[in-house]
């Protein structure tokens, strides 16, 4: 009987999971729609499960149409883009500094941008902030 258990297990389908796959090709920098991504009912490993979350974020790179979407293919809308003049700040401990800087990348909220200071010529990484300001810690 055991036998037959353990024999009946082995055969048995593995469980697939789903994956996020894109619809259709999609180009980098552009802002995920409903119709964009779908649920296939496969594994793989790295990619995305669920569907949670993901409409109104920007891709990152080009997707293209059937394949698995991973974590690093999407992030934030960006709110800054490359040689944009931003903001700069800092404030720590009552001190507040306020700059001009260009941004030396592109990104969205609460990720991490190297800017340069346009008065020092100093590379700076700061943290997004909702607004639109780099802050530096």
């Amino acid at each position: 009987m055991l036998r037959l258990l353990l024999s009946l297990l082995l055969l048995a389908p593995a469980a697939q999971a789903d994956t996020v796959i894109a619809a259709r090709t999609i180009r980098a920098q552009t802002v995920i729609g409903v119709n964009d991504l779908v649920l296939r009912d496969v594994e793989v490993p790295g990619a995305l499960s669920s569907l949670d979350g993901l409409v109104g974020m920007e891709t990152r790179q080009a997707l293209y149409a059937g394949r698995p979407i991973r974590p690093g293919d999407l992030g934030p809308p960006a709110l800054i883009d490359r040689n944009q003049v931003v903001r700069l700040i800092y404030d720590r401990n009552g001190l507040m500094i306020v700059a001009e800087a260009r941004a030396l990348g592109r990104g969205g909220a609460g990720e991490v941008l190297r800017v340069m200071n346009m008065d020092s010529r100093q590379v700076v990484n700061g943290v997004i902030q909702s607004d639109g300001t780099v802050k530096v810690q």
